[in-house]
């Protein structure tokens, strides 16, 4: 028997993934790693399984001991983590093998791999390990097409602590019809919608179910209603198997726009348990709507249809969180107010908010290599980087999207507490979506928010506490669970205005440096002086980030590094400080 060691790197912080309310609730990350634990599915019984979730548990060298294979799957952000997670595996002498979407695309630039299986790997993955007990492995696997969702096998959740987790997974469909010009969605799974059939996914109800799990229940599809056909075939199905249980599961997922022009499916959505719904809004603007071939999105006789949307499908009794993004040709100064006022009046507490990226493969990158825009930089961790030139001036875009998260997670959470009152002001409380929860539980989530708040939230925090309970008592409990929500993404924005203020100070001290050194005042026999100097106020900086703000990839000490390099080099230095910094997305 093999033993393979199933390795998912760390994700970065994100608003996606509220890292910083995660122990609010007693649980280390919100998600499994579905994509591992299908693939685990896929193995046969003479091996022996291992799962090591490093956003739940560290990799150890017992690990490593043990294993004769590791096998890894990434999205782009994991890669410093990935890199790591090579090293460790490469200094163990253990083979290492790659997946994902982050290797199918940038598998050329990731060093220390013994063989990439990529794409979807449900037609090649046995092939894949045959050749390897027959030691005629390739380096590179590819599939020869889009495989039939059909064979898909039920995740082994059995291979995890669901303890440790906010919500499961399950994927219904693959695939996207519509080419948004930013997306590499139908890069990686193409514009049909694969789906699998609703007795599959009735098993893995049942699995899931069996294994003890209840609770929030995430369908990752990209775009849920990509297939109409089938998934309004699968919704009733999903709804009758709820309401036998007494409805185990609260479902969220991620949809285009255009599903408040599917009435009837919205009604079979709610009586099946969804509660909450991502959209792509990405701009109130028209003009880059179109441009980003965005149709979905636009209704030529509703100047307003992006906010009666969101309405509509708050009204049916699904919460809405958005996407949205800024730097894009068509945005001009007015923008930054845009995404607030819209964000603000539609009433959509989580907007992820994020500057553009020409993302390897899409259309977009097409474009900006045709228009000799993209720089010759990866894409970087940080939410502040651009890896094109923008028509905006880049300092202007940088500064607007910093003040578009500022404000809308202000330090206070006002903002953020305003929306959520409009939200559960238009938010339909269905019954079987929102069910009572003791006293005592309410009692004791709200006190441990309190416990963490900063002394300027925790006013804004109980009148906001006090108004949903007077006017909106049947949603306090998803009150209570914004709330926690919402102290995360402040944290958030904090954390990413530190490290942008970080970057920013080491290329100030280092134009001071230069001028002192350089400039026509300079006095070299104070420079060793000068250079002490400042390199201890750069690392007195460093040490005000608080430890929990750092991660692998943030380029902190890449930063200070090339700082540190700048100031001992005998040529006039500029004041930008350069790092190369992993790639992300």
């Amino acid at each position: 028997m093999s033993n393979a060691l199933l390795i998912y790197p760390k994700q970065p912080p994100t608003y996606w993934g509220n890292n910083y309310a995660l122990d609010l609730q007693g649980i280390k990350a919100v998600f499994p790693p579905l994509g591992l634990l299908t693939v685990a599915a896929m193995f046969p019984s003479r091996y022996n399984l291992r799962v090591v979730d490093l956003n739940v548990t560290p990799l150890e060298d017992d690990d490593l001991e043990w294993a004769d294979l590791a096998f890894t799957s990434t999205m782009i952000p994991q890669r410093p983590s990935l890199e790591q997670v090579v090293e460790r595996c490469n200094r163990a002498r253990v083979p290492v093998i790659a997946g994902g979407p982050h290797p199918t695309t940038f598998h050329e630039e990731i060093e220390g791999i013994d063989h990439f299986v990529l794409d979807e790997v449900e037609e090649t993955f046995a092939t894949f390990l045959s050749d390897l007990e027959s030691g005629t492995a390739r380096r590179i696997y590819r599939a020869p097409r889009k495989p039939d969702m059909t064979l898909a096998p039920i995740p082994r959740f059995d291979l995890i602590d669901m303890s440790e987790y906010h919500s499961m997974c399950l994927q219904f469909s693959r695939g996207c019809p519509f080419d948004c010009e930013f997306c590499d969605i139908t890069k990686l799974y193409g514009r049909v919608s694969r789906t699998k059939s609703p007795e599959q996914m009735v098993a893995e109800f049942d699995y899931l179910y069996e294994l003890g799990w209840r609770g929030p229940l995430f369908l990752v599809d990209d775009n849920f209603i990509g297939n109409k056909r089938e998934v309004s075939r699968l919704l009733p199905v999903i709804a009758e198997w709820q309401r036998e249980r007494g409805h185990p599961y609260s479902l969220f997922t991620e949809a285009s726009v255009n599903i408040v022009r599917m009435n009837d499916l919205m009604d079979d959505m709610i009586e099946a348990g969804f509660d909450a719904v991502f959209l792509g809004i990405e701009t109130p603007n028209p003009k880059a709507l179109k441009k980003m071939k965005k149709p979905q999105n636009l209704d030529m006789r509703d100047d307003n249809y992006l906010f009666t949307s969101v309405r509509k499908i708050q009204q049916k009794g699904m919460m809405v969180l958005g996407g949205f993004i800024l730097g894009l040709d068509d945005d001009d100064d007015n923008a930054f107010d845009a995404q607030i006022a819209f964000i603000q009046e539609a009433g959509i507490p989580i907007s992820l908010i994020g500057l553009l990226t020409a993302l390897k493969g899409t259309n977009l990158w097409t474009r900006l290599e045709r228009e000799n825009r993209l720089l010759d930089k990866p894409v970087e961790i940080d939410d502040t980087a651009l890896n094109f030139k923008p028509e905006m001036d880049p300092k202007t875009l940088v500064e607007g999207y910093l003040r578009v998260i500022g404000t809308i997670y202000d330090s206070t959470l006002e903002n953020y507490f305003d929306r959520c009152l409009t939200l559960l002001e238009n938010l339909n409380p269905v019954p079987h979506l929102y069910k009572p929860v003791g006293k005592h539980i309410l009692y004791a989530a709200i006190m441990g928010i309190r416990q963490r708040l900063t002394p300027e939230q925790l006013p804004v925090f109980s009148r906001y506490i006090a108004k949903v309970s007077r006017k909106h008592p049947r949603l306090l409990p998803l009150g209570i669970r914004l709330a926690g929500m919402g102290y995360h993404c402040e944290k958030f924005t904090r954390q990413q205005t530190m490290i942008r203020g970080f970057k920013e100070y080491v290329k100030s001290e280092l134009a001071s440096f230069n001028e002192a050194r350089w400039g026509p005042d300079a006095e070299p026999e104070m420079e060793d002086e000068l250079r002490k100097a400042a390199l201890q106020r750069a690392r007195a900086r460093q040490r005000t980030i608080p430890e929990e703000f750092r991660f692998a990839g943030d380029g902190i000490s890449e930063s200070l590094a090339a700082f540190q390099l700048a100031l001992s080099s005998e040529a006039p230095q500029s004041a930008q400080v350069n790092v190369n910094l992993p790639v992300t997305g």
